[in-house]
């Protein structure tokens, strides 16, 4: 799962990302995000408690791929490396991206699903 959705909807319990982290959490699957994802949206700790919550059900790729990711940025002539590297990742376990920005994943090569709050 990209930033964005976290960004928009990390919070809101009522919200379609809560909802969507439900069911994958019910069905058993493996959901996966980045640290550097992370590190875009963890911002107020004493704010975001429902982020942590849910960050408990993720498994949390470090950035240990870099020669991949820059490959994959002079690729897509893009420049975003927390972009670059969660399609690598995703990639390299076989599933798709949860992205509010789907232009950018598509110039990545990635698989995505968009998301809409």
């Amino acid at each position: 799962m990209d930033a964005g959705p976290f960004i928009v909807d990390g919070e809101n319990l009522n919200s379609p990302l809560w909802a969507l982290l439900e069911r994958a959490v019910e069905r058993g699957e493996e959901i996966y995000t980045t640290h550097p994802v992370l590190a875009q949206v963890w911002r107020q700790p004493v704010r975001q408690a429902n982020l942590a919550r849910a960050v408990r059900c993720f498994e949390v790729c470090p950035l240990d791929n870099s020669v991949e990711v820059g490959r994959r940025l002079a690729e897509s002539s893009t420049s975003d490396v927390v972009e670059a590297h969660l399609a690598v990742v995703a990639e390299k376990v076989g599933t798709f991206i949860v992205t509010s920005d789907p232009d950018d994943m598509a110039k990545l090569g990635a698989r995505f699903e968009t998301y809409q709050s």
